[in-house]
């Protein structure tokens, strides 16, 4: 039962540093998004399908980071309900 508690406390552990960790570079691409769509917007000869791609391309970026972070919150709740299953089954 110890190595239950153990091994929960862990995984929240590794949780909570994954949780700050994809936050802190969430909000540097953030940054970087609107710093670079006001350069774009800025510069009167980038054509208007430029600008069209680089949104289309920032949408596709943001699906994809919120899909890693669904995975990586699925696997933690997966491996929670591991140590779960063990504990109950003592």
């Amino acid at each position: 039962m110890e190595i239950n508690k153990i091994g929960k406390q862990m995984i929240e552990f590794q949780k909570a540093a994954f949780n700050n960790t994809f936050n802190s570079i969430a909000m540097m691409q953030d940054q970087s998004e609107k710093m670079m769509q006001n350069l774009m917007q800025q510069n009167p000869m980038l054509p208007k399908q430029s600008m069209d791609a680089f949104n289309e391309w920032l949408k596709m970026c943001k699906k994809a980071r919120d899909d890693y972070k669904n995975t990586v919150d699925e696997a933690f709740k997966n491996l929670e309900s591991m140590f779960d299953a063990g504990s109950k089954s003592k």
